[in-house]
C-alpha cells in the first residue's frame, strides 16, 4: 500500500501569497519608518500628525482586506474608501509621488526576492491609487 502524498492548497489571494497580516504589518511600519527618517518624503510627512502609531495600524489592515484578506478596515470604515478618506487634505502631485516611492521601498524592502512579481504588480495597482490622488 502506498500512501498518498497530499498537496497542500496554493494560496489564491494576495493576501494570502503575501502573508497575510503580519507581512503587511511590516511592510506599513517599514513605510512610516522611511517617511519619518527620509527627507525625500518630507512633505509627505508633514501632512500626518506627530505619531505615526495609528496610520501604521490602519494602513496594514487596509492592505489586508484590498489584498483578499479578512475586510476588518473596510467594515469599520463602513462606506468609506482612500479617496473619501483623503479629501481633506491637498495632495499634490509631488506628495503623490512620495507615498508611491515610499511604499514601493517598503515592498521591496520587506518581500525582497520572495514574490517579486506580486511585489511589483502590488507596488503598480498601489501607485496608481496614490496618483490619482494628486493633482
Amino acid at each position: 500500500m502506498t500512501a498518498e502524498v497530499q498537496e497542500k492548497p496554493r494560496p489564491n489571494t494576495p493576501y494570502e501569497r503575501l502573508g497575510g497580516l503580519p507581512v503587511l504589518r511590516d511592510i506599513s511600519n517599514r513605510f512610516y519608518d522611511l517617511m519619518d527618517s527620509d527627507a525625500a518624503y518630507a512633505e509627505l510627512r508633514a501632512m500626518h500628525a506627530p505619531s505615526l502609531d495609528k496610520m501604521r495600524e490602519s494602513l496594514a489592515l487596509f492592505l489586508m482586506g484590498w489584498s483578499g484578506g479578512p475586510r476588518d478596515w473596510f467594515e469599520a470604515n463602513e462606506g468609506r474608501c482612500m479617496m473619501s478618506v483623503h479629501k481633506p487634505f491637498t495632495i499634490t502631485t509631488d506628495v503623490a509621488g512620495q507615498w508611491s516611492s515610499a511604499m514601493t521601498r517598503a515592498i521591496d524592502e520587506v518581500l525582497g526576492e520572495s514574490d517579486a512579481p506580486l511585489a511589483q504588480e502590488m507596488s503598480r495597482v498601489l501607485d496608481q491609487m496614490a496618483r490619482s490622488m494628486g493633482h
